[in-house]
């Protein structure tokens, strides 16, 4: 239990109606969540108003009300706190409600379009091999040190945030390395958090079925550093068209890194094979399973954050350089007739054109690159026929199917892609519906030493279809059907 006074320090009162002098079991923005004693904040959301449910939480037992507009009736056993913004105010009451957990721990905070989930992994992982106690928020999976938790968004609400954020203060945790979303930096899910390091890894096309422009998803993003305390650390990608513009007006000390630039931290690629890449990182040799320019990017910004948070640069380098890489994100194998299979979460166009041109770099010139490649429903739709497109230039053959059509027909985003191909590309592009069926085909048409990528869906165990997930592996299909082929 908590004084509804203590947990409301700094959330932007406007008006009061009753005591603050008040036991809160509980803080929700979900009005089905509603319990004696809690604290309910009406949150204006994308799918509903938290202000229609004030009545019904009032009646479920809630003591108190924060709100942007008063209701009509007022219940004068109930606290009504009048605020500008509830969604702000949420994220300091929030932290406030579990004591502040981010100032007890060193919060690293990454944005960007692509290489969030792989930095903070290997971060995360990083710093658990360097013997910290450390917590993880990522799409793939919520870690707080040897517990694994499910993870159902990239930057979780700021209640679940927070308490999340405390069981790690209380389990020993010292750092903790998050993602943070473009959806969550407008929805202030990440208000009242203290981040050490906040990082920017790029910013490329997507989700602007929510932000509606490309300016508008930058000025989500620079959010993030807009609002960076004076004795945090700002670092970004040098090499990125917007990196210079994220950390304008940042108070934030701010750092570089790069391949291509002048920046505080450097590397240089000097070999990039099947079997990892050889990198020059500030002077040092560094070998790493992981692949690609753009893992060399990820290593980077998670060699910058350890340097930064002044760990021992030769123990970063080695323990770097025994990390495996991130589930479904450039995760290969090779069959026994030389037949390579990739599967990776590439669903943008950039990540898809750097996982394609990585392929290019490394093969052969022989092989056949044949891709399977679809895009979700429910989101950016002008980002379909720009990922067939991309698909048709760097590869042989490409297979374009469903990759989670959500509430839309399937067959519908298909024809949204086809409009991206090319006259010259026709004969060598399939449309599939069925996904596991398109991996089949795929396969199917594979010779030995060929290439075969499935993109889009990377570590997801499902696919997702009128509001269903079903059960749905990638890389165990894949696995499957290229077994068939070898017998």
């Amino acid at each position: 239990m908590k004084l509804l006074k203590d947990i409301l320090y700094k959330a932007g009162l406007l008006e009061v109606t009753g005591t603050t002098n008040l036991a809160i079991a509980s803080v929700c923005s979900d009005s089905r969540k509603a319990d004696k004693d809690c604290l309910f904040v009406a949150v204006r959301g994308t799918q509903s108003d938290g202000h229609k449910f004030i009545a019904k939480v009032v009646d479920e037992g809630a003591v108190a009300v924060v709100c942007e507009e008063f209701p009509a009736e007022l219940n004068s056993k109930v606290t009504y706190i009048k605020v500008k913004d509830s969604s702000f105010a949420l994220g300091i009451i929030a932290s406030n409600f579990y004591d502040n957990p981010s100032e007890k721990l060193k919060l690293v905070g990454v944005t960007g379009t692509n290489g969030k989930t792989t930095t903070v992994t290997l971060l995360f992982n990083l710093y658990r091999s360097l013997g910290f106690k450390a917590g993880l928020l990522s799409t793939v999976k919520n870690r707080i040190n040897n517990d694994v938790l499910e993870a159902t968004h990239t930057t979780p609400d700021p209640i679940q945030l927070n308490a999340l954020l405390a069981q790690m203060v209380e389990k020993g945790c010292t750092h903790c390395f998050m993602e943070v979303s473009s959806h969550a930096l407008v929805q202030n899910r990440i208000a009242g958090l203290k981040f050490i390091v906040a990082v920017f890894t790029n910013i490329t096309h997507d989700h602007l079925d929510y932000h509606k422009t490309f300016e508008e998803y930058i000025r989500a993003k620079k959010r993030f550093f807009d609002t960076l305390p004076d004795d945090a650390f700002a670092l970004s990608n040098k090499d990125d068209a917007n990196g210079d513009i994220m950390l304008q007006n940042c108070r934030a000390k701010k750092k570089f890194y790069s391949l291509r630039s002048v920046a505080d931290f450097k590397c240089r690629i000097m070999e990039n094979q099947f079997s990892g890449l050889l990198l020059n990182m500030d002077g040092s040799e560094l070998w790493t399973k992981l692949i690609g320019s753009f893992n060399a990017y990820n290593m980077l910004a998670a060699y910058s954050v350890a340097i930064l948070l002044k760990e021992d640069k030769t123990n970063v380098l080695t323990t770097l350089s025994s990390l495996s890489p991130v589930e479904g994100r450039f995760q290969h194998l090779r069959t026994g007739n030389g037949i390579i299979g990739i599967v990776d979460y590439a669903h943008t166009p950039d990540a898809l054109s750097n996982v394609l041109k990585t392929i290019r770099d490394i093969r052969t010139g022989n092989e056949q690159v044949i891709t399977v490649v679809g895009c979700g429903g429910d989101r950016d739709a002008a980002k379909r026929p720009i990922m067939a497109e991309i698909a048709c230039e760097l590869s042989n053959r490409v297979l374009i199917t469903s990759d989670n059509p959500r509430s839309e027909d399937p067959e519908a985003i298909i024809r949204d892609m086809q409009k991206g191909v090319p006259p010259l590309h026709y004969k060598k592009v399939l449309s599939i519906t069925d996904r596991k069926e398109a991996i089949r085909t795929a396969c199917s048409l594979a010779s030995p030493g060929d290439i075969i990528l499935v993109a889009g869906k990377g570590h997801e165990k499902y696919q997702e279809i009128k509001g269903v997930k079903h059960p749905f592996d990638d890389m165990e299909i894949l696995k499957q059907n290229l077994e068939t082929t070898e017998k």
